[in-house]
């Protein structure tokens, strides 16, 4: 399958903005410089976990890919012809309760957008990811356990120079009081609100980094959250079979139910850091630039990629030299 070619070839590419520096001669330059390079997975890995809403058990694996492949979902329980699926914006054919990824073929596979996020903030930008079913495993609703599985594959520098989308000006998609915006920064930042009715959750807000160390220790630890009359709901629907205590924060009115609590005391609003971590991860790169939004999710995510794409002048593709972990070094190379 081929979807929007031209822009997928520009915008696969890194999944971090710190990592290896190598020397680089540019097409350009004509000198050797250090530039940032692309990383994939050293080892397969495999885990074991259930669908959040089929209840059945599914087993995932992560294997390496060759530089600037991007992430590939390859549904392992369908024929290898209609079985993959690009980590990209343009397949996402379904938001209403979590990210769902869809080929030509009628191929799908749901709830991708924490594996992505963990694999945007552990730094990898080429990875095959096996399926053996329509849904990625729910694990403990968060980040986390992809995370580990990552580092126990271990990462794996490639010969490739790492590539980032730069924001040029400022894009919003607002309807009501939910909005999303992405403006020019010198690097990634997240600032979110979120406002429940819920007195267990009520505002909160977040600001600040969301890659590289910082979503290990602050962000990928948060986890899915509902409220109990939508889990029932869901489950006369006939979803939400693997849902669980295990696997989700659940609150009832102004009541947390599970026993152990919060992991952190704002951590609803830390796990929509998460999502749109993995969200903005289907830009095929990583994005330099700041996002900001209140009550956005899933659906408002994608239609923030889509102004972003479709607007020419409101991005571009460079390459960032490794002398400056944070972005903030010259940028040159333009693919």
């Amino acid at each position: 399958m081929r979807i929007d070619t031209a822009l997928m070839d520009q915008v696969r590419g890194s999944a971090h903005m710190h990592g290896a520096d190598h020397p680089y001669t540019g097409p350009h330059t004509g000198r050797a410089r250090t530039v940032q390079l692309q990383k994939t997975l050293r080892n397969p890995v495999s885990c074991v976990g259930v669908g959040l809403h089929s209840g059945a058990e599914v087993v995932l694996s992560l294997l390496p890919a060759a530089p600037d492949t991007g992430i590939l979902f390859r549904r392992t329980d369908v024929s290898r012809g209609e079985a993959t699926i690009p980590a990209h914006y343009a397949n996402v054919v379904d938001t209403r309760l979590c990210t769902l990824l869809g080929n030509a073929d009628g191929t799908t596979i749901s709830t991708v957008e924490h594996l992505m996020a963990a694999l945007a903030g552990c730094g990898i930008d080429n990875a095959i990811v096996e399926v053996g079913g329509p849904e990625v495993p729910i694990m403990d609703g968060s980040a986390h356990p992809f995370v580990s599985l990552i580092e126990s594959a271990d990462i794996s520098v490639q010969e490739a120079p790492r590539r980032v989308i730069r924001v040029l000006k400022p894009v919003e998609v607002r309807e009501g009081d939910v909005w999303a915006r992405l403006e020019p920064d010198t690097d990634f930042s997240i600032e979110l609100e979120i406002d429940f009715d819920s007195k267990a959750i009520a505002r909160q807000t977040y600001s600040g980094p969301a890659l590289n160390g910082v979503f290990k220790s602050d962000i990928s630890r948060a986890r899915t959250f509902g409220f109990a009359h939508e889990v029932e709901a869901m489950r006369k629907a006939g979803l939400g079979r693997g849902g669980s205590l295990e696997n989700a924060v659940v609150v009832d009115g102004d009541r947390i139910l599970n026993a152990e609590g919060l992991r952190f005391d704002d951590e609803f609003v830390r796990h929509k850091v998460l999502d749109c971590v993995g969200d903005l991860y289907l830009a095929g790169a990583p994005i330099l630039g700041r996002f900001q939004g209140r009550k956005t999710g899933h659906a408002f995510n994608n239609r923030l990629l889509r102004a972003l794409f479709a607007d020419p002048d409101a991005w571009e593709m460079v390459t960032l030299d490794g002398n400056n972990a944070h972005g903030n070094a010259a940028l040159a190379l333009s693919a």
